[in-house]
């Protein structure tokens, strides 16, 4: 299979030049486990953010349960004669 992948940032390139040099690694190797890590911690970061929706949920289902006020009655809004207090 033929596969290429034209990067044309000098910038990008002396960074994988440098991480080749510093693991041993080859340059498409370097960009291989770049791009898993990057997936990996996407990954990461919507299970995190998943569980902490599910406390705040969790939170809110046990704040829901508590008893409120007491309901406002007739009594307590109008008066002997029917008037809004």
């Amino acid at each position: 299979m033929d596969v290429s992948l034209n990067i044309k940032n000098e910038h990008v390139h002396d960074l994988v030049r440098q991480a080749a040099e510093r693991t041993g690694l080859s340059q498409t190797s370097v960009v291989e486990r770049a791009i898993e890590q990057l997936l990996a911690s996407l990954d990461d970061d919507k299970e995190a953010r998943r569980r902490s929706v599910d406390a705040i949920l969790a939170e809110i289902r046990v704040q829901m349960r508590k008893p409120g006020p007491p309901l406002l009655t007739d009594d307590d809004l109008y008066d002997e004669n029917g008037l809004p207090r």
